[in-house]
């Protein structure tokens, strides 16, 4: 915590509250370094570029890939949360697990949705949709970890 609070420097005091540079810091670990790293090692060395016939659906190399790195990266999100930007939140863990969860399957709808939305009714391209849907969806997320799954935090 305190290696992430180094950088929380007056300038970035003045944008943003601690707690949601501490959100952020996690957020940028877990799905800008962990997540990618996560898939090359599962790519690459378990999946192996094979198919997986499931008996009702073949899974490419890649979507098996991307399956199995799913729950690596949401258990270490909410570790990362929860030790990290939420570490005052007065909730069982349990409560917290099932309740990010949910912040995170709202997460992946809002996703699936925005794309929908923004590139199939507003003909805007893939690319600028989903850099659209992020920003929406990061605000959602960060509104979910702090007044649901870890509430109570007062950092």
């Amino acid at each position: 915590m305190r290696a992430i609070d180094v950088f929380y420097l007056p300038f970035v005091e003045r944008i943003m509250p601690r707690q949601m540079f501490r959100y952020a810091v996690c957020g940028g670990v877990n799905f800008l370094i962990l997540d990618p790293l996560y898939y090359f090692l599962i790519y690459n060395f378990v999946v192996a570029h094979r198919f997986f016939d499931l008996g009702i659906v073949v899974l490419s190399p890649h979507i098996a890939a991307m399956l199995l790195v799913f729950p690596v990266t949401f258990f270490n999100g909410f570790w990362l949360n929860k030790h990290v930007a939420f570490r005052l939140s007065p909730l069982r863990t349990h409560t917290q697990l099932i309740r990010y969860g949910l912040s995170v399957a709202g997460s992946v709808l809002l996703t699936y949705a925005g794309l929908k939305f923004f590139v199939e009714v507003c003909g805007i391209w893939p690319t600028p949709a989903k850099i659209i849907t992020t920003v929406l969806t990061t605000v959602y997320s960060f509104l979910a970890a702090k007044y649901f799954s870890f509430r109570h935090s007062s950092e």
